[in-house]
């Protein structure tokens, strides 16, 4: 199943042209969250995120000719998930799994409050 994964990951980032690749803390908890997070990040042949549940560290690779990280973490806090840039949606965050509640941030003067 891993190799799969890997697969089917490595045929997804090879698609992508244009590529740049960035860094960036997302809150979540579980792999539940990892699920949503990927899924609302990822765009076929433009944008794979892969987020790591322990640190909390999400790799966007996407295409910068058509997307740009902000557009990218836009998606993910509208689904719920607060990032370095952008608060989630309240009313995402509330229809989280319990599990995936995080603590949430403080809400910095920088970030951006995102609508659904």
């Amino acid at each position: 199943m891993i190799a799969v994964v890997l697969l089917s990951t490595i045929s997804i980032t090879a698609q992508i042209k244009n590529e740049k690749t960035e860094t960036v803390k997302i809150l979540g908890n579980c792999s539940m969250c990892k699920k949503t997070i990927e899924t609302a990040g990822n765009i076929k042949n433009v944008a794979v995120v892969n987020w790591d549940t322990k640190t909390k560290m999400a790799t966007l690779k996407y295409d910068a000719s058509k997307i740009n990280s902000d557009d990218i973490l836009k998606k993910i806090a509208a689904a719920g998930y607060e990032n370095e840039k952008f608060t989630a949606d309240e009313t995402q965050y509330n229809k989280l799994h319990a599990c995936c509640q995080y603590d949430r941030d403080v809400v910095s003067p920088t970030k951006k409050a995102v609508k659904k």
